[in-house]
């Protein structure tokens, strides 16, 4: 076992403390390489075409949500430049065809909307009918930032996205990864996943109409949805422990992306500011994703979480290795989408 190391930590970590969702600190969290693993020579300054210069992807598959606009784009964008097939989805036919059709390489469009349940069966279903293997399913798509709690299908807006429509999405179409000779299911969390949440980790008495007696914080709503994201993947990685599939959790980065759309005035004015000077580019933001889905280094890596290209371990409390609430997001979940899971 090589002896534990710390990352270096980018200055955009410590400076971002302050933000909403972001980081609050690595005194508090420290992030170290993760016992077994050693240096992948990537970092924060790593873009997502340095992560991949050697790769030939051709004649692997992959999907990618969101790829109409930051991360998942330049995701799409440089996986296609390396020679895999990408699955690109937008929330419309025009966003998805128009990236998709925007990049170099062999690419797909099609439509998944995450708040409407028929729109991701009717996704899995045009992914299936391909009749391909899907060697990395990329769960990159989210949102943040809303200023009031907004209920969609019984549920809290950012809770469906960021997680729960992945979570029907991955399941109606896992038979495909299944099928790849190493299929990686990649899931785009962040910081927010330790940092944000409450105690609980996740109150699931806040996710209906009800806030569960506190006052709605939307940042720690959408902290316990990046949580969700993290616990998702660590169960996928259980239950496929020993086999083909994998499955690991990532933080990108801070980006400045459009992901805080809908916040308020101060927290978009504080993004695009510090944004100026601190962010990670989207080549940037973009490259740990990259690595955990096409990376030689990645083959048979499951349960993990990786953090600026490596794969690391979070110091402090938090709930990114807890089990038994994972099974009880996998429970909870499978009974929210019981007639659509089928």
């Amino acid at each position: 076992m090589h002896r534990r190391q710390f990352l270096k930590l980018s200055t955009a970590a410590v400076a971002t403390s302050t933000l909403p969702g972001c980081d609050t600190g690595p005194e508090k969290f420290p992030v170290m390489l993760a016992p077994g693993f050693t240096d992948s020579g990537f970092g924060p300054e790593s873009t997502a075409e340095e992560v991949t210069q050697e790769l030939d992807l051709t004649g692997k598959n992959v999907l990618v949500t969101g790829c109409n606009s930051g991360l998942g784009y330049e995701t799409m964008r440089v996986l296609a430049l390396r020679g895999a097939h990408v699955i690109g989805t937008g929330r419309t036919v025009e966003k998805a065809t128009n990236a998709c059709a925007s990049v170099t390489g062999n690419t797909t469009p099609v439509v998944l909307e995450l708040t409407d349940f028929e729109s991701i069966l009717n996704c899995a279903n045009d992914v299936l009918k391909l009749g391909i293997p899907l060697d990395a399913l990329i769960c990159n798509a989210g949102i943040a930032g809303q200023q009031e709690k907004q209920i969609v299908h019984g549920i809290e807006k950012a809770f469906l996205v960021n997680y729960l429509g992945h979570f029907l999405l991955v399941n109606k179409i896992i038979s495909a990864v299944e099928a790849s000779k190493q299929g990686r299911i990649v899931h785009v969390s962040s910081t927010a996943a330790y940092t944000r949440p409450s105690a609980a980790g996740i109150r699931f008495d806040s996710l209906g109409e009800s806030n569960g007696g506190v006052e709605y914080d939307p940042w720690e709503y959408y902290g316990q949805s990046k949580l969700a994201n993290a616990l998702f993947s660590l169960k996928l990685a259980n239950k496929y422990q020993g086999t083909s599939v994998t499955s690991n959790a990532l933080h990108p980065g801070f980006v400045r992306t459009n992901i805080a759309r809908d916040a308020d005035w101060s927290t978009k004015a504080m993004f695009n500011v510090l944004g100026l000077f601190i962010a990670k580019n989207v080549g940037e933001g973009a490259a740990t994703t990259c690595y955990a889905a096409s990376h030689p280094n990645m083959a048979n890596v499951t349960g993990q979480f990786l953090y600026d290209s490596n794969v690391v371990t979070i110091g402090g409390t938090h709930h990114l290795e807890n089990n038994a609430l994972a099974d009880r997001l996998w429970e909870y979940s499978e009974n929210l989408l019981g007639e659509y899971l089928g």
